[in-house]
């Protein structure tokens, strides 16, 4: 297994895999890794509806580099969790993610989930949504409770429908719909960072 480090470093040790912030000049191998993980149907999922034409979460976009290649992405964006008593409830929506073919059941995506998480916590955030299979991400606390009285802009398997609080109670009482709030990306650098 290759050694993984979350140092936001650029000296690495061959082999060794690097966890930093993206970058603008991560675009295009970024979507490549993505399009080889999940196929051109990424772009009509329902989450990718609260993603398009935005910025990611400020702090929030993480690539895995090893030896100069881009092995690794994850990234966060802002939403509104619904609402309760009448106002919306700030979360994260984590996803994609997605690790290279060649680096998979290695704990790399573990490791960047961890990692993200709490960069999270760290920056204040409450609360995290997501869209994926739950026994793989009940290991890192999420399950269906916080998203029961949540609705997606857009068809979704309800069991896959995912939330977590990273302060107690953070997504009590929320119902409603879900819906982006993070940045628009204008000009074309930061369409390049945008989804």
């Amino acid at each position: 297994m290759n050694q993984i480090s979350n140092q936001l470093s650029l000296a690495a040790a061959p082999g060794e895999v690097v966890l930093r912030e993206e970058t603008v000049r991560d675009f295009f191998a970024r979507e490549a890794l993505l399009d080889r993980a999940f196929g051109l149907g990424r772009w009509r999922k329902t989450c990718e509806r609260l993603r398009v034409g935005r910025l990611p979460a400020p702090g929030l976009a993480f690539t895995a580099v090893c030896d100069g290649v881009l092995v690794g992405t994850l990234r966060f964006w802002s939403i509104e969790a619904g609402v309760v008593d009448g106002a919306g409830r700030e979360a994260l929506l984590l996803g994609p993610i997605a690790v290279s073919a060649s680096l998979r059941s290695n704990g790399l995506g573990g490791t960047m989930i961890r990692h993200g998480l709490e960069r999270a916590r760290e920056l204040g955030h409450k609360a995290v949504l997501l869209v994926g299979d739950a026994p793989y991400y009940e290991r890192f606390g999420f399950s269906r409770a916080g998203a029961e009285q949540l609705d997606l802009p857009g068809p979704v398997e309800l069991a896959r429908f995912l939330a977590l609080d990273l302060q107690p109670g953070a997504l009590d009482g929320a119902q409603g719909l879900v819906r982006a709030t993070g940045a628009l990306a204008e000009t074309e650098c930061e369409r390049r960072l945008a989804a």
